[in-house]
């Protein structure tokens, strides 16, 4: 893959899908340290994932896999009450603001762990992984702890991110001994890094080292009221990647969710690395609804890949498409450097992009435009990951257990 022999190449969806592909040709070879790859049972796979699509969606009416639908859990829109209540004063105000707050969230969307909780004052309603994280980081958001503008108090800016404390940030997520959050410390670290990133960026944030002037950079981009998904992705991958703790540095470029596996194939200082940018591209997936609010049209959606992460990657285990050499090793907590982990996110984002159209052909869809990956994620691989966890182990944990610093699952 000679295409991908530099730093910066690395940073891009195709990146991801060629390393990922490499893996899993290795893999259906026998030649994976950890996994053995059975694609006859993709088709029982897709069975699964298409009854979980019809019972939620008989309309097949998916919205887009995105951090909003996260927002409106319990059925209550939170963010159309606040625009409803406090509206900005145009749309591309609107859009920095939905930016700031969906950036945040995104970042603080690694898992939560087993036993988290979140009870919500507006609701008194209590919520735990993905949705409680959501909903206590809207909370935070509203409440102002990201604005160093009191009178502004709906926004994140790179003052406020870059003193946030943990203590501040536990208490805003109801953390406590007897409520832990796993990797509270990493979450507040990345949110510092990421106020003083956007400081140092002035071209990337703006004026007022916002995360929401993304949003103008990514409007630079477009053509005729057009943006392709790859430049969404991008503007991201260029603008965020220092934020990410301790990771590979290559020609004095930050490359972020990349890791090293022997078998990843590449040629000369980028050979035997293996990029992800998972939370980049949950985040470029849950921007396109800000951007298409602000009048522009997302295209080449399918560019994207899916995101290797544990319900994904917990899917292809329950159902048997992948297996553990060696069933002992589900017992014990793995590094997300390990090669067993970077064999299951790659693996997972290969197989995803052979899963969605076999989900496509049983639902009838010949299209892939009428239902593409985004929505394949939503309605879909994602939720029948929760759906198989909760039916097979205690508390829905997936079938894996990552050590996790709170910056990658």
């Amino acid at each position: 893959m000679p295409e991908f022999s530099t730093a910066r190449s690395l940073l891009s969806a195709r990146a991801v899908r060629a390393r990922a592909e490499t893996l899993l040709k290795a893999g259906l070879d026998g030649q994976l340290d950890h996994f053995v790859v059975d694609l006859d049972r993709l088709g029982p796979c897709a069975d699964a994932v298409v009854e979980t699509i019809r019972e939620a969606y008989p309309d097949l009416a998916i919205p887009y896999h995105a951090r909003w639908r996260h927002f409106s859990v319990g059925g209550f829109e939170r963010w159309g009450s606040l625009v409803h209540a406090a509206p900005f004063e145009d749309p591309a105000e609107q859009a920095r603001a939905a930016f700031d707050l969906v950036v945040v969230s995104v970042l603080l969307d690694a898992g939560a762990g087993p036993t988290w909780r979140y009870e919500e004052g507006r609701t008194g309603e209590t919520y735990a992984r993905s949705e409680g994280l959501a909903v206590a980081s809207f909370d935070m958001f509203v409440s102002g702890l990201f604005s160093s503008e009191p009178e502004d108090p709906f926004r994140a800016d790179a003052r406020a991110l870059a003193s946030l404390t943990e203590a501040e940030l536990a208490d805003g997520f109801q953390a406590s001994p007897t409520n832990p959050l796993v990797g509270l410390s990493g979450r507040t670290a990345l949110l510092n890094r990421l106020g003083q990133v956007a400081a140092a960026d002035p071209e990337g944030f703006g004026p007022q080292a916002r995360p929401g002037f993304l949003f103008d950079r990514i409007k630079a981009r477009a053509r005729d009221g057009e943006v392709p998904a790859e430049a969404v992705l991008e503007v991201l991958l260029t603008h965020l990647g220092p934020i990410w703790p301790g990771r590979i540095v290559l020609d004095g470029i930050d490359l972020g969710d990349t890791w090293r596996h022997p078998l990843a194939g590449g040629a000369g200082p980028t050979e035997g690395l293996v990029p992800f940018h998972k939370l980049s591209q949950w985040l470029a997936y849950s921007l396109l609804e800000p951007l298409e609010e602000a009048g522009l049209t997302v295209t080449g959606l399918d560019a994207l890949t899916g995101l290797p992460e544990y319900r994904n990657g917990g899917l292809f285990l329950d159902t048997g498409v992948l297996a553990l050499r060696r069933p002992e090793e589900a017992k014990l907590p793995h590094a997300v450097d390990s090669r067993l982990v970077v064999e299951w996110r790659a693996l997972t984002v290969a197989l995803l992009d052979r899963l969605a159209p076999l989900v496509r052909e049983r639902l009838g869809i010949k299209d892939p435009a009428e239902l593409p990956l985004a929505k394949v994620l939503e309605g879909g691989t994602w939720a029948t990951g929760r759906r198989l966890a909760k039916s097979l182990r205690p508390e829905g944990a997936p079938p894996l257990s990552i050590a996790s610093d709170g910056t990658v699952f």
